[in-house]
């Protein structure tokens, strides 16, 4: 009997903890989507990616982490993946030489245009869920709250003025004889 009373307190425990709620009702939206898309569509991550790269073309990896709210290593995965399948084109960003920009290729505008209104279809299917409209526009509402507060907790604080050294004063050397003198390979003058 013990055993039955805790197992429902533990049953109210997670029917009242906000992390767990969000993971159900994202593996029902994944459903949703799987069923809208079917197995051989791209995934919701990578229709992201997608959508993300059409919006912002040329971005860089690091932008499209920051929009789309992917961790680095996988998104680089992704990308990487997206890549080899054909729906990305990765190359050296114009304004960092370091950082690769990400554009859409053919197949991958054709991929998104195919999966976009599957997608609208699927999230009207799950908003369809919570019944009136004023209910579906507060969650997106509130979700879109949650993850702008989240993004400001980890965005980096802004820099310190850093202090400035004052300028070190040049120290002099003693001429040398030009016989001790190094020309320019560092060997000895020959004068």
């Amino acid at each position: 009997m013990a055993r039955a009373k805790s197992a429902r307190s533990g049953a109210g425990a997670l029917a009242r903890s906000a992390s767990q709620l969000l993971h159900r009702a994202q593996q029902l939206a994944l459903d949703i989507y799987a069923e809208e898309l079917g197995p051989a569509a791209v995934t919701q991550r990578q229709f992201a990616l997608l959508t993300a790269v059409a919006a912002y073309e040329g971005a860089t990896q690091s932008d499209l982490v920051r929009v789309t709210g992917i961790d680095r290593s996988t998104l680089a995965d992704m990308a990487a993946r997206m890549i080899g399948k054909g729906l990305l084109a990765r190359e050296r960003s114009t304004s960092d030489a370091r950082a690769n920009a990400v554009r859409l290729t053919p197949a991958g505008r054709a991929a998104l245009e195919d999966a976009a209104p599957k997608v609208a279809r699927a999230d009207a299917r799950l908003l369809k869920l919570l019944g009136e409209a004023s209910r579906r526009q507060g969650l997106v509402g509130l979700l879109r709250d949650l993850v702008m507060a989240g993004e400001a907790l980890q965005a980096p604080p802004p820099a310190k003025a850093a202090k400035v050294a004052p300028p070190r004063r040049r120290t002099t050397t003693p001429s040398r004889p030009a016989s001790k003198r190094a020309n320019a390979a560092g060997r000895p003058s020959a004068r």
